[in-house]
């Protein structure tokens, strides 16, 4: 995956640290999310807003009032590229916003965004790497959820999409399974990782979901306790 196509490690630090901390990442993600899931939009969409946000946060200090014009602006530019036909514009946008913004704002960031980007907007996410298999539905739903976890945590910006894929699927076996090995031969070769490769990468997700479970409301968890994704946010984790 090329370097420019993905957010930089760090870049709160380096850059953004007067503007923004790990814990208000986490916030404007959650409203991502929550945005993304009342506009009816594709998860792949939601995952490619929130790597535009951070690559367009490490591109440059941003001095911003408000860190929602950005946002706006880059799930607009995910709906577009992503969708078949997106449900979204600048103007629904807005509204969905309480007009926090105007529409000519919208626009405006939209342009900035994009010339920031380098208008290079492809490249895979973690749901590049999960595909749905109907007989395995539980197993799927759990590693989409771990999987949009994984978003809300900034020590996963150093990982390969494919990395935390691969982590993804092996703590959702291990949450559905913890007497059994979650990781077998089929799996290292068909993801070309063993497990010592996705060990630092599962215990951060292992730790947002336990925290998750303690009581941390977000809108992810949220998402998934609904039966049409079998509940599985709710489902316990060994600790």
């Amino acid at each position: 995956m090329e370097p420019n196509r993905r957010p930089t490690p760090g870049y709160i630090e380096k850059l953004q640290k007067k503007h923004i901390n790990v814990g208000s990442r986490a916030i404007w993600v959650s409203g991502l999310v929550e945005a993304a899931e009342y506009f009816g939009l594709l998860s792949e969409t939601m995952h490619l807003a929130v790597s535009y946000m951070d690559r367009f946060l490490s591109t440059d200090v941003v001095h911003l009032r408000s860190i929602a014009l950005p946002c706006l602006a880059t799930l607009l530019i995910a709906a577009k590229y992503e969708e078949t036909c997106p449900q979204v514009d600048a103007e629904a946008l807005c509204c969905y916003s309480e007009n926090l913004c105007t529409k000519q704002q919208v626009v405006r960031m939209e342009a900035d965004v994009l010339k920031a980007l380098n208008f290079e907007m492809g490249g895979p996410t973690v749901k590049s790497f999960l595909r749905y298999t109907p007989n395995l539905q539980l197993l799927e739903f759990l590693a989409y959820y771990l999987a949009d976890l994984s978003l809300l945590e900034y020590g996963c910006l150093k990982f390969l999409p494919s990395v935390i894929a691969a982590s993804a699927i092996f703590l959702a076996r291990f949450t559905l399974k913890p007497t059994s090995h979650p990781w077998n031969l089929s799996l290292e070769q068909n993801s070309g990782y063993r497990p010592s490769d996705l060990k630092e990468c599962v215990e951060i997700l292992h730790r947002s979901q336990l925290s998750t479970r303690a009581g941390i409301v977000v809108a992810i968890g949220e998402k998934y306790k609904q039966h049409k994704f079998k509940c599985v946010s709710e489902l316990s984790s060994p600790s």
